[in-house]
């Protein structure tokens, strides 16, 4: 629709310019100023700056002082008002016609980086741990309509093959199934819901023992881990040797030995 617009554009008006599109609206704009009675003095004005009236003869209508009003009305009849108030503020069709290219320029940078941003979006799309189906396939159809609006197109197959491998283990043996019975090439991924959701109970039991046997095998590690006594005490000081009275009877036994049979002498006393 836009493309009958622009080309209609070229008979009785300017072609309007479409966010995303502004290469191709500046080479149709330059096409219809040509096309204008006064197109020389129309495109010099636009392309060269404040146009100055002389003495030279244009083919078929000399330059006129209507001739800048005539670019500018020309030129802001081809914008939309998303950017109508900052080029009406320039003071010529020159600087129009720059105000123009450079807001056009920085719109298609920033079109770029959302088209990249949902391109990677898109490859690192997943499904949550026990997320439904129902939930999955909101948060993916919102996705793919930001696509969409965006003019990105992902071919059908890569559609389904992206929304498929990234459902949780426990879709695995379903998604078999799928593939078995339908060409991923023709079925839209609306329809590979409406089909995967009638397995929705089994996926929830089958869920179910997952978790309760990872519960089970937390239980057993937990109880095969030795457990602290609770009369445990930390190890105490060491303390200078003591021998024990054994030993200490020992000892005198082999002193009283040692000195038998010498005369122990005795205290002087007067």
């Amino acid at each position: 629709m836009h493309n009958n617009i622009m080309v209609a554009g070229l008979k009785d008006r300017p072609p309007m310019l479409a966010m995303g599109r502004y290469a191709q609206w500046q080479s149709r704009f330059l096409r219809y100023i040509d096309t204008r009675p006064n197109g020389d003095a129309l495109r010099k004005c636009i392309l060269q700056g404040p146009y100055t009236p002389s003495t030279v003869t244009i083919p078929a209508v000399p330059a006129t002082y209507n001739t800048p009003a005539e670019a500018i009305h020309l030129l802001l009849t081809g914008i939309g008002v998303e950017i109508y108030s900052t080029v009406d503020a320039c003071k010529t069709t020159h600087e129009m016609w720059i105000a123009i290219k450079r807001l056009q320029q920085g719109e298609s940078l920033n079109i770029q980086d959302v088209k990249t941003n949902l391109f990677w979006e898109f490859g690192k799309f997943t499904s949550h741990d026990g997320e439904s189906m129902e939930s999955y396939y909101s948060r993916f159809y919102k996705m793919m309509n930001e696509m969409i609006r965006n003019n990105l197109t992902v071919a059908t197959m890569q559609v389904n093959v992206q929304f498929l491998q990234q459902l949780q283990p426990e879709w695995s043996r379903f998604v078999t199934i799928f593939k078995q019975q339908h060409d991923l090439d023709t079925v839209s991924y609306h329809k590979l819901v409406d089909i995967l959701k009638q397995y929705q109970k089994e996926v929830n039991e089958i869920r179910a023992e997952r978790i309760a046997k990872n519960a089970n095998l937390l239980a057993l590690v937990a109880a095969a881990q030795p457990h602290p006594d609770p009369y445990y005490q930390a190890p105490k000081s060491h303390k200078p040797y003591a021998p024990t009275s054994k030993q200490s009877s020992s000892t005198r036994s082999n002193a009283s030995t040692k000195f038998k049979g010498k005369e122990i002498a005795k205290p002087i006393t007067r």
